[in-house]
């Protein structure tokens, strides 16, 4: 292999997935808590950095402002190996796993614990939309059905799992279309898996009964039970 080659190889492949990693990292959450109450987000309830975490640290539209950062950073890392790479539709689908990957563990968020190092972030749920949508944008009716799915449902943690898998079988199906390649599915099952494991907590409080309900469910239970309502465990962020 020629210098010349080796450096295009490097450009093509290295570089976008490096910056779709360290864009997926940037804490959208961290930053706007800190604008809007001084607080650390990562000290509160559920200590992760998406939007629904934010909400209920910081109030709504501080949520919305996260999780629209957190879509747009997703996009961003897609569309940017795209341009870098564009006879090699694999990448942007990696690059969108490595935007997941950085979001649910960010360089920027390096902290000890218990004696070993861990990379703190959210769930990912937003970024993998925003990867999504750059990838097929005929996926932007995701982001309509998201708030009738999480008040509907009542948990944020199966939300975002089943919007992800909303996601990747409508890229199967436009693959099996010949609409977009194979590999945009690889994205989405990857995007799936790094979510299922920042939900691993919040399933498990799902099968013990104890996972927080939003939406409808939430307001149901306030109203049968309205001294016990504050007392109940955080959703996923």
């Amino acid at each position: 292999m020629t210098t010349g080659s080796h450096l295009g190889t490097v450009l093509s492949t290295v570089v976008p997935l490096t910056a779709a990693y360290l864009i997926g990292s940037v804490p959208v959450g961290v930053v706007v808590v800190r604008l809007a109450t001084g607080k650390n987000i990562l000290q509160e309830h559920s200590g992760r950095t998406g939007g629904t975490n934010v909400m209920r640290t910081a109030g709504f539209w501080a949520g919305l402002v996260t999780a629209i950062g957190d879509v747009l950073k997703g996009a961003a890392a897609v569309l940017l190996a795209g341009r870098l790479a564009p006879q090699a539709d694999w990448v942007p689908a990696a690059a969108g796993v490595m935007a997941v990957l950085g979001h649910n563990h960010s360089i920027f968020l390096i902290d000890r614990s218990e004696g070993r190092l861990r990379l703190r972030g959210g769930a990912g749920g937003a970024t993998a939309v925003g990867c999504g949508i750059a990838l097929s944008p005929s996926l932007a009716w995701v982001v309509v059905v998201v708030p009738f799915l999480l008040f509907g449902i009542g948990y944020a943690s199966v939300t975002t799992l089943t919007v992800g898998a909303l996601m990747t079988v409508t890229l199967a199906i436009q693959a099996n279309a010949g609409l977009v390649p194979w590999s945009y599915v690889a994205f989405g099952l990857g995007a799936e898996g790094l979510m299922l494991l920042a939900l691993r907590p919040n399933l498990d409080r799902l099968r013990r009964g104890e996972e927080r309900v939003v939406g409808l469910r939430a307001r149901a239970q306030r109203r049968a039970s309205p001294a016990d309502s504050t007392n109940l465990p955080g959703p996923v962020a």
